[in-house]
């Protein structure tokens, strides 16, 4: 059986790193068992779900170097759910609810005043026909709950199964569906949440295996025993940590907290975010990977912590220099065209300056400088301005080459006596406008002896 994965968000935001996590696991998982990845939209709540989010979340995972093999819409597979809850009525497992939210919320204030659980207490399961037909005459239109199994032939004693798996990330898990309410599967009108057709999902699409927030481990509990009411093996389930903020809060689509479109207009690496976003908080140090490939390498499912893990941001701008200082000119080149980086000196630039770097877009103002000079002239005392004016004058004749640094300061600290700092600082200040740097040996033949003697102050 080939392992097929899905990732399936709601696209009502755009997502977060946390939402990218799910993606990751979900991705590397099948890159690691030669498996398929189905991109599937939780789009049943027509109110918030909008298209251009959809195209959003494409678009970002396209960036992180996801490409799904199909992309689903649920709202375009609507007849297959309905198919799968005339099933369930026939299998007397979903049934009519007709109690309104008020009527809801009373019952659950009454069973906590008894120190009972508050859980939908099956009343609609006793309702006459007398009773249904009343509802309707008074405008009332039902929602439908699935009837959670119980060990006894009785639906309404309380006593239920606990449902065990083997989970991927977590190891054994039980969930007790004593502790939760019949869950509501279809709306009054008739629109479906989210249990029911991920669950048909799942079935009709061959999805072998599960991988999400650990925020659904309850859900995995009521949807194992809803795969078995529809006739069909469970799929394989994994819960991983959830990634909250350095300071320990939630992340959410609608705030835009750590969204990936920021993240990348902040001109973040992709590999940086899927590094730190695969790996923080599981037992593998948080290394850069070059690519997908590579960090599947170091992905392991069961080496993830059960406690929540933080997204510390100065942890990505760590990994991102760390890629920017060893990415090849090849790799760089286009986009280096873009900001406007070419001609015969952009591949010995872009040796030069990459390692100080923090973003690929900070070679603008080196470039900028080797070009037009300091952006920002420096200021010098008397003393330095004589010492500026003495260096300059004993600058060699062309042609260059990479000696040329060595043998100016060379003949600088003999013809004056400075070395060290005293030496090196003025003339980075005059040269470059800033007190570090790439080497001045590798932008020297960049800048020219025209150029290099237009910076004299």
């Amino acid at each position: 059986m080939t392992v097929t994965v899905r990732f399936a968000p709601s696209p009502t935001g755009r997502i977060h790193i946390g939402n990218a996590r799910t993606a990751l696991f979900n991705w590397l998982f099948a890159l690691n068992n030669k498996g398929r990845y189905i991109q599937r939209f939780d789009d049943t709540d027509v109110g918030r779900s909008k298209q251009e989010f959809a195209d959003s979340i494409l678009y970002d995972l396209h960036w992180l170097g996801i490409f799904p093999d199909v992309t689903e819409y649920q709202s375009r597979r609507v007849e297959i759910y309905d198919a799968a809850v005339e099933r369930l009525k026939a299998a007397r497992v979903l049934y009519a609810c007709y109690e309104t939210p008020e009527e809801l919320d009373l019952r659950r204030k009454v069973r906590r005043t008894r120190g009972q659980p508050p859980v939908y207490g099956r009343e609609a399961l006793t309702l006459t026909p007398e009773q249904v037909a009343e509802y309707e005459s008074d405008g009332r239109r039902p929602h439908w709950r699935f009837l959670l199994p119980n060990f006894t032939s009785d639906p309404l004693q309380p006593e239920r199964t606990e449902v065990h798996w083997n989970d991927l990330v977590r190891g054994e898990e039980t969930v007790d569906l004593a502790s939760l309410s019949d869950p509501v599967l279809v709306r009054e009108d008739g629109t479906y949440l989210y249990t029911l057709p991920s669950v048909v999902d799942d079935i009709e699409m061959g999805v072998t295996h599960v991988i999400r927030g650990d925020d659904h481990v309850t859900n995995t509990g009521v949807q194992i025993a809803l795969f078995q009411a529809l006739g069909a093996e469970p799929p394989v389930f994994g819960h991983h940590n959830l990634l909250t903020t350095a300071s320990g809060e939630g992340l959410s689509k609608r705030t835009g907290a750590l969204s990936i479109e920021s993240l990348r207009e902040d001109g973040i690496e992709p590999m940086a975010v899927a590094s730190l976003a695969v790996l923080v908080g599981t037992s593998e140090n948080v290394t850069t990977a070059h690519d997908l490939n590579e960090l599947a390498g170091h992905f392991d499912p069961a080496a993830t912590s059960k406690s929540a893990a933080k997204f510390d941001p100065d942890e990505l701008f760590v990994l991102n220099r760390t890629l920017m200082h060893h990415m090849p000119f090849e790799e760089a080149r286009d986009r280096l065209i873009v900001l406007g980086i070419s001609g015969d000196k952009a591949e010995p630039f872009w040796l030069a300056v990459r390692g100080n770097l923090d973003r690929l877009s900070d070679a603008v103002a080196w470039w900028r400088i080797l070009s037009d000079g300091p952006q920002e002239p420096a200021e010098f005392s008397g003393e330095d301005r004589d010492f500026l004016h003495e260096a300059f004058g004993l600058l060699p004749e062309e042609p260059w080459n990479g000696t040329v640094w060595k043998d100016w300061t060379g003949k600088i600290r003999e013809a004056t006596g400075r070395k060290g700092k005293p030496l090196f600082m003025p003339l980075r200040l005059a040269l470059t406008g800033r007190s570090s740097g790439p080497e001045l040996a590798d932008l020297l033949p960049l800048m020219g002896r025209e150029g290099t003697l237009a910076r004299r102050p």
